[in-house]
């Protein structure tokens, strides 16, 4: 009798339960057997090779943000993941960055909002002429993705080729076995020709450099707690103190990096608190997130991520073969990794070629069943949201997922001020002359930082006729007069320092280029220094470009 009533009963409660997901006020579940959404975060869990401790914390914390890190001293992990952009690249909001994609040209269909990372370089400081870039800064392939809650992923990178297990990238022996993939991603940017390196680069050479540093000596506005760690020292001191003896090595600086962003947890969005305290329209928006819009097929869990890879059919398989690039599986091609969506509302643009520009356009790009559909996941389907309905899904991936401290970056995400965004930047002034025959002022570039004991401050000028000598003149004053009809923007002291670069580089109309590399002094008495610079071409008339100053630090 009694097993005749729990069978007659558990079919009633079943459908009870199905019937209260729709009726009552936005909960957390999944659709009928479905995953939760929402809620606490989980613990993050370091592997046991690189147990979290505070000094390793804080050093990583100044790596993250070192942007001498990179061969040019301009880029660092921070300047494509910016704390109140959600952890990504505030510059690609404005879709100033971009890579020309598949087909190499810039303006067609297959465009990319990348990160900008680094003019090419050599290993001796000089710039080189990039085939699409020029002397412009490189733009990566790919947006860049969030580093903020990375610490539970077990697959980072887009296509997820940084895995649990962790090689030196110098020895290539495992360091780490499993759960390491926050440390094999952080060991690729550093040497990449195109975010960081320069063409050729080695690990060797990125240890070399920063034995060689001053902590944070470009980045201002120190938090008291990293200020403290630091406290003068080098980095060989911060390495011993945070791992014991040893010094600066590739490893260590790939996992004191993890180590600072592994505490990079975002667990204080109103939805990782649980459902509660939405609002009507926002209340709806879960709803359709469970039910209708299928999100939660993908989305799920206290991150709103499977960590699946997926074919959503952003672009065709054949410009970017996404995940199947790194198994060989021709099934996984054109798959990518589901982003999980806290903080979604700050990381516009969307998708890993930044080609929807608001969480809208990301809606109505699911709404209608993706744009692609070879190999396509078989959950993205036509939806048929309405109006209201879409605006209700786009309300709660906001305000609800969004943590007020990333947004203000305080607690965890309060970081220092880098170079790139200081008023440290070089300054340009006066107006270039063009040269007759070309009708083409040439342009100065100074983008790396003039800190004291920077053994290759690189200057260059761009868009030049390919001939004649490039000749670079340093003051210590503005001024003005003219040379052969070229405005000069100095002030001709006793003091003026002529260097000839020599013969213009590059080819085409315009396609000139020239760069020098300076050695900074390391001297205290020179902080504050003005510097006034600029660029002139001599062939049959002198033409050059605007001026720049800066003031050594």
């Amino acid at each position: 009798m009694i097993l005749q009533r729990l069978r007659l009963i558990v079919p009633s409660l079943a459908l009870l339960g199905a019937g209260l997901l729709f009726s009552l006020p936005a909960t957390a579940q999944g659709g009928p057997g479905g995953p939760p959404v929402g809620g606490p975060l989980p613990p993050v869990v370091s592997p046991g090779g690189n147990v979290t401790t505070a000094s390793k914390v804080q050093l990583g914390k100044a790596l993250f943000f070192e942007e001498q890190l990179s061969s040019t001293g301009q880029t660092s992990c921070a300047t494509c993941h910016i704390n109140s952009s959600g952890g990504t690249d505030p510059r690609s909001a404005d879709s100033s960055t971009i890579n020309p994609g598949f087909d190499g040209l810039f303006g067609t269909g297959d465009d990319v909002v990348g990160s900008m990372g680094v003019i090419q370089s050599l290993a001796s400081g000089a710039y080189e002429a990039h085939a699409d870039f020029g002397l412009d800064a490189q733009v990566t392939g790919r947006k860049a993705p969030t580093m903020i809650n990375a610490a539970f992923a077990p697959h980072l990178f887009w296509d997820g080729r940084a895995g649990g297990t962790f090689v030196d990238p110098i020895t290539l022996n495992v360091v780490l076995g499993n759960g390491a993939a926050l440390e094999s991603q952080a060991a690729g940017p550093v040497v990449s020709e195109s975010e960081m390196g320069h063409m050729g680069r080695n690990w060797s050479e990125a240890v070399a450099k920063l034995e060689s540093a001053t902590p944070l000596a470009a980045a201002v506005s120190l938090d008291t707690t990293l200020a403290n760690f630091i406290a003068g020292r080098d980095y060989t001191d911060l390495y011993n103190d945070a791992f014991g003896p040893g010094g600066v090595t590739a490893s260590r600086t790939a996992m004191a990096i993890s180590a600072y962003e592994r505490t990079l947890v975002s667990n204080q969005a109103p939805i990782s608190q649980g459902p509660g305290g939405l609002t009507p329209q926002e209340n709806q928006g879960l709803n359709l997130f469970l039910t209708k819009a299928r999100c939660v097929i993908c989305h799920s869990g206290p991150l709103l991520t499977d960590f699946d890879f997926k074919n959503t059919g952003v672009t065709p398989i054949f410009q970017d073969l996404g995940r199947g690039a790194v198994t060989g599986n021709p099934q996984e091609n054109g798959r990518f990794k589901t982003p999980d969506l806290l903080n979604v509302e700050l990381r516009a643009p969307y998708f890993h070629d930044g080609s929807a520009k608001t969480l809208e356009e990301v809606v109505d790009f699911y709404n209608r069943g993706g744009d692609f559909h070879v190999n396509q996941a078989a959950a993205i389907i036509p939806l048929g949201l309405t109006v209201q309905e879409k605006a209700a899904l786009v309300a709660f991936l906001k305000r609800p997922l969004t943590d007020t401290r990333v947004v203000a970056e305080v607690g965890p995400f309060a970081r220092p001020t880098l170079f790139s965004e200081s008023s440290r930047r070089a300054v340009h002034y006066g107006q270039g002359t063009p040269a007759p025959f070309a009708n083409q002022v040439p342009r100065a570039i100074a983008v790396e930082p003039q800190v004291l004991g920077n053994n290759s401050l690189t200057v260059a000028v761009a868009d030049i006729p390919p001939q004649g000598q490039a000749i670079l003149a340093i003051d210590f004053a503005p001024g003005f007069f003219l040379i052969e009809g070229a405005g000069v923007y100095l002030a001709g002291s006793q003091a003026l320092r002529i260097i000839p670069v020599g013969p213009v580089q590059g080819s085409g109309p315009g396609g000139g280029y020239a760069s020098a590399s300076l050695p900074v002094p390391n001297n205290a008495s020179f902080i504050g220094l003005p510097i006034y610079m600029q660029w002139f071409i001599a062939t049959a008339n002198i033409s050059a470009s605007e001026a720049i100053s800066i003031e050594l630090f």
